[in-house]
Order: C-alpha cells, then structure tokens, then sequence
C-alpha cells in the first residue's frame, strides 16, 4: 500500500516539474510583458524545485551537445 503511495507521489511531483519548467522556459525566453521581475520567478521556481527534489538547477537548459 506504501509503494503505491510513494508511486503516486512521484508521479505528482514528475507533473509538476513539467508544469514549472513550461512556465520557467516561458518567463526565459517567451515573455511578452517587460513589467515582470523574471529574475525574482525564476528564483523562486527553482527554490521550490530545490525544496521538492534537492536540485536546484534540476529545470536548468542542458548544455548542447553539438561540438562535444
């Protein structure tokens, strides 16, 4: 019954990790309003990504491999 818990658990936070990066690749690079603090959000994106996984650059663009 536990593992199913902690199943459903992960799945939850899997989900909302897309969630949170849709909206932080948008607050980076798509953005349409010049009023916002970007800075502030996408800190404070990444303090609660930090406080549900431990990795705080876990949303982070990966660096390209093209020339590697």
């Amino acid at each position: 019954m536990r593992k199913l818990g902690d199943q459903a658990r992960a799945d939850a936070i899997v989900a909302d990790l897309g969630e949170l990066e849709r909206l932080r690749r948008y607050l980076v690079f798509g953005r349409k309003d010049g009023r916002a603090n970007v800075d502030k959000l996408v800190r404070a994106i990444d303090d609660y990504v930090e406080e549900m996984t431990g990795d705080r650059t876990k949303l982070h663009a990966r660096g390209s491999s093209i020339g590697a």
